[in-house]
């Protein structure tokens, strides 16, 4: 995960940069302290920690005080993590909230350990940003035990959510054995592109709707493997439920072969007019040259 660490300390330090950061309310004096801040990401550490520090101490507004905590973000040293430790856990409002995504940026282990009873007493906002701390940090097992002990909820989504965005196919699976299957965690394999979750659960006829939901999933997930299952699904199962589900996954992957091979093995009228009705929808290139067969060439 640390390619996402990097891109966002990268587009942190576009955002500073950037002159979208002047708001028209500030005044010239603020500007000239949101660019002295700016100045010391490039600064020696044993420079920019004090002068961050005093920044963040003193009487300055969120926007500078903002800037100081991912100054010192950037700081590998004890003094820095306590710095943002305290904010993360004893500040309020936004500042409070940019601390705990700070420690997710430059938080060592044990900083980031600290994040779960800040979690566990929080409120949505401070659970929120303690979610995107662990997706910046990159820490998998932190989010996956959020999870398990929300069990289901709000909670549950969010972490299953933030799980997704990272990629933690093993956790998710995990997840499945211990909450059982739900829409949010289906929607997970998807982000996540596990095909072979979604498979098994597409290929479950226990429960129509849940399969049908993982079968739509499969669109989303994409690729080659996944358009030859939504074939045979359509053309294995019985249920219009189903068979449909799978036309919308197919149409989501944007697999319009498939759809064309169907219809043009068909030999059922109203199955050719809801798949060239789905042609029409993608915007299948051939679907022109189908139309005007049916017409008998005519223009």
């Amino acid at each position: 995960m640390k390619h996402i660490k990097t891109s966002l300390i990268f587009v942190l330090i576009l955002a500073f940069a950037s002159p979208a950061a002047a708001q028209s309310d500030i005044d010239d004096n603020e500007q000239l302290k949101i660019a002295a801040m700016e100045a010391l990401i490039s600064a020696p550490p044993e420079r920019a920690l004090p002068l961050a520090r005093k920044a963040l101490q003193g009487n300055h507004s969120d926007e500078v005080k903002e800037r100081a905590l991912f100054v010192i973000s950037q700081i590998d040293d004890p003094e820095a993590q306590n710095l943002l430790l305290d904010v993360a856990e004893n500040g309020a409002g936004e500042l409070q909230e940019e601390a705990i995504r700070m420690i997710g940026i430059g938080g060592n282990k044990d900083t980031l350990a600290r994040l779960s009873t800040l979690y566990a007493n929080g409120d949505s906002e401070v659970r929120e940003a303690v979610l995107e701390a662990y997706l910046i940090a990159g820490d998998e097992q932190a989010v996956y035990e959020l999870a398990v002990a929300a069990g289901s909820g709000e909670d549950f989504e969010q972490a299953v959510e933030i799980l997704a965005a990272m990629g933690a196919r093993e956790e998710l699976r995990m997840l499945r054995e211990s909450a059982g299957v739900s829409e949010s965690l289906i929607e997970a394999y998807a982000i996540s592109g596990d095909v072979e979750s979604l498979k098994e659960l597409a290929l479950d006829s226990s429960d129509t709707e849940r399969q049908a939901m993982a079968i739509e999933a499969l669109g989303i997930a994409g690729g080659d493997e996944v358009d030859s299952i939504l074939v045979q699904i359509y053309r294995d199962s019985d249920s219009e439920d189903i068979r449909e589900a799978a036309l919308d996954g197919m149409m989501i992957s944007g697999y319009d072969l498939g759809m064309l091979e169907l219809y043009r093995s068909s030999d059922d009228p109203q199955e050719k007019q809801e798949l060239l009705e789905y042609l029409v929808a993608m915007g299948s290139d051939e679907v022109w040259d189908i139309i005007d067969s049916t017409l008998g060439g005519d223009q």
